[in-house]
């Protein structure tokens, strides 16, 4: 009964009309950021992070959200009839969707991604809601040394599951770390790393470095390219699916979901892990694997599934541990900080209503993104005709406001200049930001669950492995660590990556 009690908690807080107002701009704008290619939910939700402070905790979660898991939506459309993916996840759905629209099933193609994502959405909402506090009530019983391990344990699995280099990965984890401590020592109060500057007594402004790394280096990126952009001018037609196109993409659906779920609460994992991994192994098991790549609804339906599942079901350790799984996740954190909210385990007893209300609102923004994508298709391939530039000053010019108007100093626009740019020397080296962001996040809370365990063990580093529950995720760490510099394990990472790209 206390799972229908807090759904009804949930639901109370869900419905208020200005959560649902929230809710629905949060999947309006993932929507259109999921369609516009190089735009992207983590630079939205990062650019946005500024307005969110005038706003209630329970709305400003629920609309990050929102942004979220409704760009897995909008990506799928300019990915089905473009060829042209606006969001990294919804790449490999490209192989068989565009496929479909060249053969006249644009719209049983739109279909199967809508239905396929509300069907994962609404499973992996269910498992939040099963889950999601169980684990809290286990990870309530964490000592410091658990939980500095466990933090580390998630630096790791980003290191694992980062682009490119591992090396590289590392440094950045690293990076972050250095960068999340400056500012005062939080026992003796002293001022450390600011090298004399009073602006940073508080510590990097962290909207300017996730604006920076993820907003203004995108940008930067971007315009390297001149991109040319062929709209779709022909009406879509047929968005109903038949008898056999159902029967087609329920198996999918359910092998999809169940991927997306699982990566999604592994740190690192996500969205885009999930959907090549669910369309890897739906070319294996499906009863038409012939046809996959040539415009199999199949091939439409697992992808679109699982990016949508492994969304969702990243929220789980966010909200019972308070460890991101990803950089989205790591921004999701960063909104709960500034709201004055301390992520971890006793999240759910000391703020039940916006716990429940954002896993309520989840269902809630799923079924929106469905009556949203499949009407208004036209209207989202319409937006890919506005030129470029325009979209550069708009988001560089809201950019800069909203980190003004949050901060009120000269010294946050030097900060959002200097990432902006570090940002995309760090693309330019084929450096991954996204650990950095995860280091930021982690590095105060761990040094806080460190130096605690050092006074509780009276200075004695052995806590960390006399403890079984931080003994436990040392081991899964160094394993992980130790399996990917094996030759076979580091090759094969490497083609899975080149894959994606």
């Amino acid at each position: 009964m206390d799972i229908l009690s807090n759904l009804a908690l949930g639901f109370s807080v869900a419905l208020a009309w200005q959560n649902l107002f929230f809710c629905f701009v949060g999947v309006l704008a993932g929507t259109l950021v999921g369609v516009l290619p190089g735009v992207g939910p983590l630079a939205t939700i990062a650019i946005l992070l500024p307005i969110t402070f005038s706003m209630q905790p329970d709305a400003a979660l629920i609309m990050l959200a929102g942004i979220y898991y409704g760009a897995q939506y909008g990506g799928s459309t300019t990915a089905i009839l473009l060829n042209l993916p606006g969001e990294a996840s919804s790449a490999i759905t490209t192989l068989d969707g565009y496929q479909m629209a060249r053969r006249g099933r644009a719209g049983p193609a739109l279909a199967a991604a809508a239905l396929s994502s509300f069907f994962a959405g609404t499973i992996a909402t269910i498992i939040i809601a099963l889950f999601a506090a169980p684990l809290a009530q286990v990870a309530m019983a964490f000592r410091p040394p658990s939980y500095f391990s466990m933090m580390v344990l998630g630096l790791i699995a980003s290191v694992v599951l980062a682009h490119g280099s591992i090396l590289k990965a590392i440094a950045m984890v690293l990076l972050g770390l250095l960068l999340g401590i400056i500012g005062t020592d939080i026992y003796t109060g002293s001022a450390r790393l600011n090298m004399g500057t009073l602006e940073l007594a508080d510590g990097v402004d962290f909207v300017a470095l996730a604006i920076g790394l993820f907003g203004i280096a995108e940008i930067l990126r971007n315009l390297e390219t001149s991109e040319t952009r062929e709209v779709l001018t022909t009406k879509v037609k047929g968005l109903w699916l038949s008898v056999a196109d159902l029967k087609r993409i329920l198996m999918p659906s359910v092998r999809g979901t169940a991927i997306g779920s699982a990566l999604g609460i592994l740190p690192g994992g996500g969205a885009m892990l999930a959907s090549f991994a669910a369309y890897i192994i739906e070319k294996k098991m499906s009863k038409n694997r012939s046809e996959m790549g040539q415009g199999a609804i199949e091939g439409v339906a697992a992808p679109e599934s699982a990016n949508n599942a492994g969304s969702q079901t990243a929220f789980i350790p966010m909200l019972t541990l308070g460890l991101p799984s990803n950089a989205v996740m790591a921004l999701m954190i960063g909104a709960m900080i500034l709201q004055g909210i301390q992520p971890g385990p006793d999240i759910i007893v000391k703020q039940p209503g916006m716990f429940w209300g954002l896993i309520v609102s989840m269902w809630i923004g799923n079924l929106m993104l469905v009556l949203l994508n499949l009407p208004l298709i036209g209207l989202w391939v319409r937006f890919l005709t506005v030129p470029y530039p325009i979209l550069v000053v708009a988001v560089m010019a809201f950019s800069a406001v909203g980190i003004y108007s949050a901060s009120g100093t000269v010294f946050s626009m030097y900060e959002l200049s200097f990432f902006g740019i570090l940002g995309y020397v760090f693309m330019r080296l084929g450096c991954e930001p996204a650990p950095l962001t995860l280091g930021f996040i982690l590095g105060p809370m761990m040094e806080e669950q460190l130096r605690r365990s050092m006074l509780m063990s009276r200075g004695d580093p052995t806590v960390f492995l006399t403890e079984p529950i931080s003994l436990g995720f040392l081991i899964v760490a160094a394993a992980a660590l130790l399996l990917i510099t094996a030759p076979s394990i580091a090759r094969k990472r490497e083609e899975a990556f080149s894959e994606e790209s």
